[in-house]
């Protein structure tokens, strides 16, 4: 059995491909699985039928684009200033 994951244990990454919201994501990373986060030369190159066994592969348990992002900052469900650290209501 698995244990819970917890904040710890988590680290929140971003990256962009462009200026827009819609070209940033938020990445929600396992440490455990991966303590150095996301390689992103290794993700660039990913076969495009893998990219989300990948993402698992390095870790990721959760990703969210920047447009999903600024809807849960606009409900009050994430505090913008400190992401990571933020507790669902």
């Amino acid at each position: 059995m698995n244990a819970m994951l917890t904040l710890e244990n988590t680290e929140l990454q971003n990256f962009s491909f462009g200026n827009n919201p819609e070209d940033k994501y938020y990445l929600l990373i396992d440490t455990k699985i991966n303590p150095v986060g996301i390689d992103l030369a290794k993700l660039s190159n990913a076969d495009p039928t893998r990219f989300d066994a990948v993402l698992s592969e390095m870790g990721c348990v959760l990703m969210l684009s920047g447009d999903e992002m600024a809807e849960l900052i606009r409900r009050g469900q994430v505090d913008e200033k400190n992401m990571h650290q933020t507790s669902p209501p």
